[in-house]
């Protein structure tokens, strides 16, 4: 692996815009925000979330963990990504990502509340 490799991301990434649509319309497939994180270091990158909210206290300390060389797709509907945190539904909030290792994050959002299916990405600001 080249050393440029090794070195590719930032230690923290920051979402101000998610919103963790309801089920809604869709019959295949059930709206959710997703943090996608590719980890390209040899390292196991040990990740923590946090979730910031308009109207209320932030939930700290989430913990993910993705190996080295390899890929973790965090859906938003999933608590069993998020050590078993809720993520509340049609509330907006804001994420922030860090890591103890480098990585690369990117945020989509699947949202089939209307007839049309609809997918947002986007690569989150980082530092």
């Amino acid at each position: 692996m080249s050393t440029s490799v090794k070195r590719a991301g930032k230690r923290t990434w920051y979402i101000p815009d998610a919103y963790n649509p309801s089920s809604g319309q869709g019959e295949k497939w059930e709206s959710h925000d997703c943090v996608s994180v590719l980890n390209v270091g040899d390292q196991e990158a040990n990740i923590r979330f946090s979730f910031f909210f308009e109207d209320g206290k932030p939930k700290e300390n989430v913990l993910v963990t993705v190996p080295g060389r390899q890929c973790k797709h965090v859906q938003m509907n999933r608590p069993e990504l998020l050590g078993g945190y809720v993520v509340p539904r049609d509330v907006p909030y804001a994420i922030m990502v860090e890591s103890d290792v480098q990585i690369i994050v990117q945020y989509s959002r699947m949202d089939v509340t209307q007839p049309n299916m609809t997918l947002m990405t986007a690569i989150p600001y980082c530092e």
